[in-house]
Formats: C-alpha cells, structure tokens, sequence
C-alpha cells in the first residue's frame, strides 16, 4: 500500500497529494513507496507508478522522464543481479530534490558500480545513465543487512 507523507505526518487518503501543495509549490515532503516482484516485468510496472506519481504530485515533464529512466535502470540491476523476491522503491519529495531509493533483498559479493561497456556490449551502460541523470547517487546496505539500497537525487520543478 502506498503511503504519502508532508511534514505534518501521514496522510492516508487518496487526495493526500494534493494535500502537501500550496498554489504551484510544494509545502512539506510528499513520499510514495512499494515494492514489485522481482521480475523482468516489474521494470515497466515500476517506470508506470513513478509517472502517475511524480504527475500527481505537479513534478516537471524533465524530471518524470529522467525519473523513470533511473528507476528503470536501478530496478532492471536489482532484479538481474540479485537473489531477491522483491524489490522495493521509495520516492521522496524534499524542497528542489526528488530522491530514489530501489532496495533489493539480495546479496551479492560486489556493489553496483559504474563500468565501461564495449560499443557492441547491449548492457552495462545503467549507472553511467544514473550518473549523468542525477546529482548526486550512492549505494548503501538496506536496514536487514542483507540487501541494498540504490539511491538516486534529481533535481525537479513543479510543472507551471
């Protein structure tokens, strides 16, 4: 179940994103998590729920496409690289940043890393993206101690 959150605490209803905005700004931070089975198909599933998001809550085309690409990116790693049964994702708003956290239940012997691909190489090219998408990412272990979170900041605007 997603949970939308402001500053002011949790706000359960449906409408709760609509909560958080005064005029064209956003007051407070809003926040959405959930999590997918840890399948090729996912991927999409995922890209959808951060769009639909991210659009109601008033966040520019740019930042929604360069979104979904990271979320994209960080959930195809996450499904293919790891031994989990699912993978969470969790988007929050705060002041000009939207920050993404994949976290995946798996764990492997290395961390996720930028590596140079081979212009025939048809992968491998996935954090170089999120790199270049973000401001700022980084790779920390999940609360368990057995998985990982991938995060990501972007910068945003509110769509006029």
């Amino acid at each position: 179940m997603s949970r939308i959150a402001h500053s002011y605490g949790v706000a359960p209803s449906p409408d709760a994103p609509l909560l958080g905005r005064r005029g064209s700004s956003l007051a407070g931070r809003l926040q959405d998590a959930f999590h997918f089975p840890a399948l090729n198909t996912s991927v999409a599933e995922a890209r959808r729920r951060v769009l639909a998001r991210l659009q109601e809550w008033g966040i520019d085309e740019m930042a929604c496409d360069d979104a979904q690409l990271v979320v994209s990116e960080l959930f195809t790693n996450a499904v293919r690289h790891t031994d989990s049964d699912k993978v969470s994702c969790q988007l929050r708003i705060s002041g000009a940043a939207l920050r993404i956290e994949v976290t995946d239940q798996g764990h492997t012997p290395t961390e996720p890393r930028v590596r140079c691909s081979g212009a025939d190489e048809e992968s491998g090219r996935g954090l170089l993206l999120v790199g270049a998408l973000s401001q700022a990412w980084g790779v920390r272990p999940d609360d368990s101690g057995r998985g990982r979170v991938v995060w990501a900041d972007l910068p945003h605007r509110c769509a006029p």
